[in-house]
């Protein structure tokens, strides 16, 4: 009886483990996915998607507002890294800052506007504004390609101490995408680990408590919904020099709902769950796809079907488990 009972204690350890030290966990993992996903790429597209949800999962699962409009700070990002590459300094690292750059500016800008209002209607403020930056670059056809999107991002090599690093291949891109994402990591587990994180909290469990409390919790949600758009923007620069090309459906709201479900199916409020909601999202799009054409029909069965058998999301699920088995 006591060696079943330690055989099934392993697993509530591990998980606790996982949770107590999630950024080395992560970490490790990203060294591991190249090697298990059936392309390299899709491995990149994972963590790319994932950076995505994690920036949206700051507004969300830490601070508790529902944006339906984060497609415009990623399509921003991705839209001035490239116009950064093809018409001012085809050098990488200052292309990707000014996509960042440009997410955050805009995230400021629409949060100004929005962050005011509560529930449905921030929700559909966002979403609205959103919609906005789409059809006004899908009519500024001379900057942004139009309908066309914007093409033939130039592959500049990676400049490091003087030296020209060529990281088109896919192995070496991946890498490269985990630098920034390491890098994000580890600056929003600083941020979310200091007296500010601990207020953003407060505001998502109970906002009028953390006003009497003498915070200005209208300000907090702002600075958290900038900090979420530079992150949106980050990755969506990222994408761009990925793919070579920005499509204009990177600012349509079928990106932000995309970014909406991964996050609904990793697990809100940790930054393990954003990067299994990414894998699993673009793992089955990928299988499905090359199944049937009307494989968004069954992967929103599986994303509704997820929602109500496990609200929690895929971690947050496996820690309430782990949790029963070790009580």
């Amino acid at each position: 009886m006591e060696e079943q009972v330690q055989k099934q204690s392993w697993w509530p350890k591990l998980v606790k483990v996982v949770s107590d030290h999630p950024l080395v966990f992560i970490i490790l993992f990203f060294f591991i996915i190249p090697f298990i996903m059936p392309y390299k790429a899709l491995a990149t597209q994972i963590i790319i998607w994932g950076l995505f949800a994690l920036g949206y999962n700051v507004c969300l699962g830490y601070t508790g507002m529902l944006s339906f409009g984060h497609a415009a700070y990623f399509g921003v990002g991705s839209y001035t890294t490239g116009i950064v590459l093809i018409r001012l300094w085809p050098n990488i690292w200052f292309g990707i800052f000014c996509g960042m750059l440009m997410g955050a500016i805009t995230a400021f800008v629409l949060g100004y506007l929005c962050i005011k209002r509560r529930g449905i209607y921030f929700a559909m403020l966002t979403m609205a504004f959103a919609q906005l930056i789409y059809f006004l670059a899908f009519q500024w056809v001379d900057l942004t390609g139009g309908d066309n999107g914007l093409r033939n991002i130039p592959a500049t090599p990676v400049t490091l101490f003087g030296y020209d690093l060529h990281i088109y291949e896919p192995l070496r891109f991946y890498f490269f995408v985990l630098f920034f994402v390491i890098l994000s990591l580890l600056a929003l587990n600083r941020i979310l680990e200091s007296p500010f994180g601990q207020v953003l909290q407060a505001v998502r469990e109970n906002e009028p408590r953390a006003k009497s409390c003498g915070y200005e919790t209208t300000n907090v949600r702002w600075l958290a919904f900038v900090i979420s758009g530079s992150i949106s923007g980050l990755a969506g620069g990222l994408h761009a020099i990925y793919l070579h090309f920005v499509g204009i459906d990177s600012l349509y709201w079928t990106t932000s709902g995309q970014v909406v479900m991964m996050t609904l199916l990793g697990g809100m409020g940790s930054f393990i769950g954003p990067f299994i909601g990414a894998g699993i999202f673009l793992y089955l799009e990928d299988m499905l796809s090359a199944l049937t054409s009307n494989w968004m029909i069954f992967l929103g069965v599986i994303f509704v079907l997820c929602v109500l058998f496990f609200p929690a999301g895929v971690w947050g699920t496996i820690k309430n488990l782990s949790t029963r088995k070790k009580d």
